[in-house]
């Protein structure tokens, strides 16, 4: 034997070993937090294993984003939204699910028009036009627009002492995420109140109407809309986002002319609710069909974009895990039922239905998964049950790594499975989220910003910790 050949002999030796060594701590840890038979654990991990392999070569999941992509936005209400619905009932229909429904949801009816405008007008520069968008919900503003000056705000406080100087200006909410925060939920979290309801603290002191810095890791000019909350008892005024950069500028020109004027015009509008659906797929369990694993993420999407990432990729991700089993044999103990949600984005209207339906429903719900932080690589799974269940869960770890889980914590699950009040345990998908600001609720969350890997290897976390609830229960 060459020294080569007895070289690659050995390394090759060392890494089977090295294998055998993990897999075997593997089945120890699980071992020793559930006592399965180390057989069992065995037949989850190989099947784990195949489950991935499949999502990764044939990329189906992707494949359908793509399709759903093409057309085009699906903003609760619109024209859009009842086409990629029927879409998603005819591909459902295709994979001969055992059962395909729509559930009618009458949901609010939003539309922002067309040439939203925001122009500056000073005696230190120049016009210039910055680039808004308005958000969800909004009111429009007279259709000549609104011209005020604009005071700089930072947060609710500041907002409070100086209330005296906003009557008929536009309060400009300027503060950023917090760009130290790892976890960028939490940071959009600390920044977001300005967007849901900063209107209606503007408007308490006599505000024209609002702008906002958009709520964005992203150092770029695209605006990023999202819901606007108003009250009943207090006057509705527009409120718009500006681009990033555009609200540096409108900071640095109000610091060079504190009097310089904007002029906003906005033309959404309310129209009456309207009729959609929330669309319901599912494969009827072996063993136990009354016992229902519900996995979903929501359909509708903001009106700029496509909603690749938010969250076309979550309900395409459930729907493939439903494909995956077919295409690999297995029949699940438990139903499993993959749902998409309309209406999370400006009233969670689907998620609600769904709930009220499950209340009154003979269908015992055992766990749903929600799917709606983006189609970035897998880090982990929120639950959101008793500490019993998720130790049991958390047992199943080593069996999820592989798909690049590495943590399964207790935490919040998801807007619509929230509304599930029958079930034992509700997770989150978590993957990697240092992207997901960059594109959220603006025009560049489109299907060119998916990585079919990182997608893929989402769908197999999903699909395998979708197998384990339904095989061993809770």
């Amino acid at each position: 034997m060459s020294n080569l050949t007895y070289n690659s002999f050995r390394r090759n030796l060392f890494f089977n070993f090295l294998f055998a060594l993990l897999f075997i701590l593997n089945v120890n840890q699980y071992l020793f937090s559930q006592n399965l038979p180390a057989e069992k654990f065995a037949q989850y991990y190989l099947l784990a294993d195949q489950i991935i392999k499949s999502a990764l070569r044939e990329r189906k999941g992707y494949e359908w984003l793509k399709e759903l992509c093409e057309k085009g936005p699906r903003l609760s209400g619109s024209k859009n939204s009842l086409r990629a619905i029927e879409w998603a009932k005819e591909k459902m229909e295709k994979l001969n699910l055992d059962s395909v429904w729509l559930q009618p949801v009458m949901v609010p009816y939003w539309e922002r028009g067309k040439n939203e405008t925001a122009v500056i007008t000073s005696g230190s520069f120049s016009q210039k036009h910055l680039n808004i968008l308005a958000l969800g919900g909004s009111v429009p503003t007279p259709t000549t627009g609104i011209t005020a000056q604009v005071i700089e705000i930072k947060n609710f406080s500041e907002l409070s002492e100086k209330k005296e100087q906003v009557k008929n200006k536009i309060v400009f909410f300027s503060r950023p995420i917090d760009q130290g925060s790892v976890n960028t939920f939490s940071g959009y979290g600390n920044a977001v109140d300005q967007r849901s309801v900063g209107a209606i603290y503007a408007a308490r002191y006599g505000a024209a109407g609002v702008l906002i810095r958009s709520v964005t890791t992203k150092f770029d000019n695209a605006p990023h809309t999202g819901l606007t909350n108003y009250s009943d008892t207090i006057p509705k005024i527009p409120a718009a986002a500006l681009g990033y950069l555009d609200a540096d500028f409108l900071s640095e020109a109000l610091k060079k002319d504190p009097n310089l004027k904007l002029k906003m015009i906005l033309n959404c509008k309310t129209l009456p609710d309207a009729k959609s659906f929330n669309v319901i797929g599912e494969i009827k369990g072996s063993t136990y069909p009354d016992e229902v694993i519900v996995v979903g993420g929501h359909f509708d999407s903001w009106d700029v974009g496509c909603g690749a990432h938010d969250d076309g990729a979550g309900c395409i991700q459930a729907l493939e895990v439903l494909d995956i089993f077919k295409r690999l044999d297995i029949k699940p103990k438990r139903t499993i039922r993959c749902i998409f949600f309309i209406n999370e984005e400006n009233g969670s209207r689907g998620g609600i239905k769904y709930g009220e339906w499950a209340d009154s429903s003979e269908d015992i719900h055992v766990a749903a998964i929600e799917s709606d932080r983006g189609a970035f690589t897998p880090r982990g799974f929120y639950v959101d049950s008793d500490s019993i269940t998720l130790a049991k869960i958390h047992s199943w770890l080593p069996i999820l790594q592989p798909a690049y889980i590495e943590w399964i914590r207790k935490g919040g699950s998801g807007v619509d499975i929230s509304y599930i009040k029958n079930t034992k345990s509700k997770l989150g998908f978590v993957p990697d989220d240092q992207r997901y600001m960059d594109i959220h609720h603006s025009a560049n969350d489109v299907f060119e910003e998916v990585h079919p890997r990182e997608m893929e290897l989402g769908t197999a976390a999903i699909a395998i910790m979708t197998l384990l609830l339904s095989e061993e229960g809770l």
